[in-house]
């Protein structure tokens, strides 16, 4: 649902969306041939510059995957399937396209974000799973909630988290499951065969050092990135960042604009924000970071909260367990 802060603030975001550059996505596209250019540059450079390609592969790697975020939200394209062709190469590895896509667009509905039931990328745990994990599980959800933690454990409980959830899913038989993950592994392979075969690249590499480090990368950005309120508006963050992980995240930083405003491109959040900073400020309840340097410093190895939500009741509502994605196992 979009969401405009009153008439003026609708003006303007209409007049931006009228430009041309926003009618002609020329930017969105030009990341598209960008992302996918790089990558096949980096890995055919393994050959000549061998370990010295993982650092660049690694970012390019990240920025697909904000990119795929961005394609999610109608862009640059009208139409969903064109959009999804862009976004399908899993160049990340982990996660098939359609099951980020899914979990994505029920995040974005605003009265359940962070209800670790029915948001599937809630960060929280209700009281049930709480008890569940034992000692030693709930030792790393703490972990999991101080920045380092986050990039060092958060990798391995995204991945359980969406295993969890995908097995049970197989096992109440539930139509389209294993099409999913029979195109994603298919396509995952040639990927890997391709890498080896253009490059002579070993497929490890790939894989552990450049797409386990894209993913722990790719999860600072949703480190606070909500928090539990009562008002859904104060559950989004506005982090400032206004250097390299700006643009590495496609100006998502600004969370509580892009739920305000779904279907505003990447280039165009700064601006809008910019534009009513004060009125957006106050919208958040204070929820407001002047960037990751700011996050570093204050929640490197301290919890930002609890893992354990404070509505501790689990979800009343019967099909729970069936609309929610997976618990804590998207990066996104």
């Amino acid at each position: 649902m979009t969401v405009y802060l009153d008439t003026r603030h609708r003006r303007l975001v209409k007049l931006l969306l009228h430009t041309f550059t926003a009618r002609s996505e020329w930017p969105t596209w030009g990341l598209v041939a960008g992302v996918y250019a790089s990558w096949l540059l980096l890995v055919l450079a393994w050959p000549l510059l061998g370990y010295w390609t993982l650092p660049p592969l690694i970012l390019v790697v990240v920025l697909h995957q904000s990119l795929q975020h961005e394609l999610i939200h109608g862009h640059p394209t009208r139409w969903p399937r064109v959009n999804a062709l862009l976004a399908y190469p899993p160049l990340g590895l982990w996660f098939p396209f359609p099951l980020y896509r899914d979990s994505h667009l029920a995040h974005h509905r605003r009265e359940n974000l962070t209800d670790p039931d029915l948001d599937p990328e809630s960060r929280y745990v209700d009281g049930e799973v709480w008890e569940r994990r034992g000692q030693a599980g709930r030792a790393l959800l703490w972990l999991d909630k101080t920045l380092l933690g986050r990039v060092l454990v958060g990798p391995v409980l995204s991945l359980h988290g969406m295993l969890e959830f995908e097995v049970r899913r197989y096992r109440r038989g539930e139509r389209g499951v294993q099409g999913v993950w029979l195109i994603h592994l298919t396509l995952c392979a040639g990927l890997l065969l391709a890498i080896h075969g253009l490059s002579g690249m070993p497929l490890a590499v790939y894989v552990l050092g450049v797409a386990w480090p894209a993913l722990a990368l790719a999860l600072i950005r949703s480190f606070y990135e909500h928090r539990p309120a009562l008002e859904p508006a104060q559950r989004c963050v506005l982090n400032e960042s206004g250097g390299a992980l700006r643009w590495l995240f496609l100006n998502n930083t600004l969370h509580l604009v892009h739920h305000d405003l779904p279907g505003l491109p990447w280039y165009l959040i700064r601006r809008v924000y910019r534009a009513r900073r004060s009125a957006y400020q106050a919208r958040s309840g204070g929820f407001v970071f002047s960037g990751y340097r700011e996050l570093g410093r204050r929640f490197a190895w301290r919890a930002v909260d609890a893992p354990l939500h404070p509505a501790t009741q689990r979800s009343a509502h019967p099909y729970a367990d069936q609309r929610r994605p997976c618990v804590s196992c998207l990066p996104w």
